[in-house]
């Protein structure tokens, strides 16, 4: 990993932003290399920067920047597109049958994703259960 994807990891994991003398005393670096290194994400658009001061002294929070989620998302249900987006008819939505065909679809998908939680807590239950009986074999 090099130190442009160290510093950008470093950023994205604080939330709320991180000062940047802290990336360049983490990665070990001079503050002047470190600004190289910003300048490069910042011309990516990858972060966004902003004057700051800590312990008395000037510097720069830098934050990550949010990844764009497409807006479309929330019209689909697996690969079925919203039946309304497209619709021309005039109908009422309680009686319409590519309408209730894409809720059902939704409800289809979380219960799958539902499924498979339970499935992951199952088997966390089962390991938990035989790290238990290693610990009574000792």
């Amino acid at each position: 990993m090099d130190l442009e994807e160290e510093a950008y990891n470093i950023i994205k994991k604080h939330k709320e932003g991180v000062f940047q003398n802290v990336i360049w005393k983490e990665l070990d670096i001079d503050s002047r290399k470190c600004s190289r290194i910003i300048k490069k994400l910042q011309d990516r658009d990858l972060i966004i920067r902003e004057v700051a001061v800590s312990n008395g002294a000037r510097t720069y929070l830098l934050k990550a920047k949010e990844e764009a989620k497409e807006k479309y998302d929330l019209l689909l249900s697996g690969e079925m597109f919203s039946a309304c987006t497209s619709c021309t008819g005039d109908c009422q939505p309680e009686y319409c049958g590519r309408l209730s065909e894409w809720i059902g679809n939704l409800m289809l998908e979380e219960a799958e994703g539902s499924k498979e939680t339970e499935d992951a807590d199952e088997i966390e239950d089962i390991e938990d259960a035989e790290d238990v009986e290693d610990i009574d074999d000792i």
